[in-house]
């Protein structure tokens, strides 16, 4: 059963009004300045978040533009107010400094289109006995390397696939030994490297054909997920979700996708807040091959691609089973007319096992409750993969974030005797060794903004005196007091987590009140320190990144990703060292997969995760749950009663 939220007024943070009437107000106010016509697009548009602190009933309401020109005119950066009707600012930007702007959906076809009829490529495909109508192209991010005819022009790398026929994965069939480099503005195809000609892989691999999955399975009967009286939580304000003592705005953003705002947890008769913005501001994406052809291969799927524009639209029974409600977020497209995302975010409960469970012998008191979490989720599709962004709030003050990766990997050949970076899948096809990096952006507010970070270690005791058995182990805490000591690395030997607390907000012990950053501990960027992607996705060179908080720095590789040389975001933030302790503080926690395919990847990837925790640490004076029920359908036997048993 499913809850359509058809009141859109909210899909972008707390305190939006009409999403589609704001867009196209901003499109107005563009126009009218000259800054939208026939050659000029929006590559991004945001609502800028209130300043912190700010009044609702003065806040200005302001939506940031990223502006390209087709025809090659100077990019700007924009920032419009609806509340009063004009243009606030314009940066134009000089790409060869900044960057250029994310990569738009129209220049997809642009990649395919000018090498369709470019001699070089042509001749490539021939030498291969390919016909072009048959031929896809990968339009790809290009990075920044050793071409310095590419500084301040726009760029686009193109690997081709062929498809057989419009039901035929492409993916299957990877044209190696040739790659083209595109000029998207001036429709230039600058270069075409061909290395030679390599045996293209045969077999298919379309997923759905009978040959491929056997007869299909019988043996499910269904599972039906029913809640006759609806969900426990509430929506209002078109996004403000209360559910469970949690308090929570879901706001939307088509760079980063779902954002939540003002995470706050109910403790008695007061609302404590925990996060004011969560969201995964960054995720790249870098391969291991070193072969020309690939060895430029990583893409910033939010800062390039902008996942949230991406975001599929959710079907009941497919990707959200239960009782379930959807929020339709409405973004901007190209040309400033707004665009619904139907059932873009989808929420529900899902029950989670045993919360708590203890069988006393001396009271005979059998007790059991369980526990359930609030799941708020989208999917994006960026090219061949595809990406659940899950946010999990649970009954004991639980924060947590799991990626979902699906869909089908970036193939290649497998070269005859084999390769010390690439998988084998199927015969002669192979996946080149990935990694797939997160960046979570924490605006931490833990009872307020007086936050203090620190590193929390194991420490094995030596056997001697005062441990004479040598059973003893402790734990230290170190303060990261400024942002000069703010990368921290994970270290799971150590056991290593990081405390955020507020030294001004004391629980009934007397101890400041915080929560505790469980990190997976999966490797960080495995790039060589001096490479061109270790300048550029910098923050995946650590786990974790504390700075004090400041209204700009919004993603940890900076605003302008598409081919900026690198050294911007946290580099460049954490480079002013300013002092943390007891400040308004941000985290940056990187997590993600290595990626090293496996035959059962192929032909359609079986999800794998990543992610991390957020758990209360002194932040309640007792456990939060001790008010949950036993569950309804339980026997009298798990009320807390004596005598009785029941299992899960």
């Amino acid at each position: 059963m499913m809850t359509a939220q058809t009141d859109t007024r909210t899909p972008y943070g707390p305190y939006s009004l009409a999403a589609d009437v704001e867009i196209t107000a901003v499109q107005g106010i563009l126009r009218a300045a000259g800054l939208l016509g026939e050659s000029k697009r929006i590559a991004y548009l945001g609502l800028v978040d209130p300043a912190r602190n700010a009044p609702e009933a003065s806040e200005d309401r302001r939506f940031r533009a990223f502006i390209h020109d087709v025809s090659g005119g100077r990019p700007a950066d924009v920032t419009v107010s609806v509340s009063s009707g004009a243009v606030v600012s314009v940066v134009e930007l000089d790409t060869a400094v900044t960057g250029e702007l994310p990569v738009l959906e129209e220049e997809f076809e642009v990649v395919e289109q000018l090498l369709a009829t470019d001699e070089r490529w042509l001749k490539a495909l021939a030498s291969r006995g390919l016909d072009v109508s048959k031929v896809r192209v990968a339009p790809l991010s290009a990075g920044v390397f050793e071409y310095p005819e590419e500084k301040g022009r726009r760029i686009l790398r193109g690997l081709a696939f062929v498809q057989d026929f419009p039901e035929d994965s492409a993916w299957a069939h990877p044209v190696d030994g040739l790659v083209a480099y595109v000029d998207v503005v001036n429709k230039e195809v600058t270069q075409v490297l061909d290395t030679g000609v390599v045996p293209i892989p045969a077999e298919h691999g379309n997923y759905t054909d009978p040959e491929l999955t056997g007869p299909l399975r019988t043996t499910q009967k269904p599972i039906n997920i029913t809640q006759p009286e609806g969900p426990s939580f509430t929506v209002t304000g078109g996004n403000h979700i209360e559910w469970e003592k949690w308090s929570v705005d879901v706001g939307f953003d088509v760079r980063e996708g779902v954002v939540l705002h003002n995470l706050a947890f109910r403790d008695g008769d007061r609302l404590r807040p925990v996060i004011n913005r969560a969201s995964i501001a960054e995720m790249v994406v870098p391969y291991g091959d070193p072969s020309p052809i690939r060895s430029w291969q990583n893409y910033f799927d939010t800062g390039e691609y902008l996942v949230g524009q991406y975001a599929n639209s959710l079907e009941l029974g497919c990707d959200c089973l239960g009782e379930i409600t959807y929020l339709s977020p409405v973004i901007s497209d190209a040309f400033g007319n707004a665009r619904e995302i139907r059932n873009g975010i989808c929420m529900h409960e899902e029950d989670w096992g045993i919360l708590a469970k203890h069988s006393d012998l001396w009271t005979g008191i059998n007790y059991t409750r369980r526990n359930r979490r609030l799941v708020i989720s989208f999917f994006t599709t960026i090219g061949n993969y595809d990406y659940g962004f899950y946010w999990y709030l649970y009954l004991d003050g639980t924060i947590e974030f799991e990626a979902k990766a699906t869909g089908v990997v970036f193939t290649s050949a497998y070269p005859e005797g084999g390769s010390a970076n690439i998988s084998q899948l199927a015969p002669g096809l192979g996946a080149p060794y990935h990694q797939h990096l997160f960046s979570a952006r924490l605006d931490m507010a833990i009872d307020g903004l007086t936050n203090r970070v620190e590193e929390e270690d194991v420490v094995r005791q030596a056997m001697g005196e005062g441990n004479e058995r040598g059973n003893a182990f402790s734990r230290k805490r170190t303060v990261i007091a400024r942002e000069s000591d703010g990368a921290r690395e994970a270290d799971a030997r150590s056991g290593r987590t990081w405390v955020i607390s507020n030294p001004e907000s004391r629980n009934r012990l007397g101890e400041p009140v915080a929560y505790k950053l469980h990190a997976e501990g999966q490797p960080t960027l495995l790039a060589d320190p001096e490479s061109s992607i270790a300048r550029r996705a910098g923050f995946a060179t650590k786990d974790l990144w504390v700075t004090r908080f400041a209204e700009d720095e919004m993603y940890p590789t900076g605003d302008f990703v598409n081919q900026h040389a690198g050294g911007a975001g946290l580099p460049a933030y954490i480079a002013q060292d300013r002092d943390l302790d007891g400040q308004d503080i941000v985290l940056w926690h990187t997590f993600g997969l290595t990626h090293f395919p496996r035959p059962e990847d192929w032909p359609i990837m079986p999800v794998d995760t990543a992610g991390f925790k957020l758990r209360p640490e002194g932040f309640f004076d007792r456990s939060p749950v001790l008010d949950v029920p036993a569950n309804a359908q339980q026997s009298s036997g798990c009320h807390g009663d004596a005598g009785g048993h029941c299992h899960s």
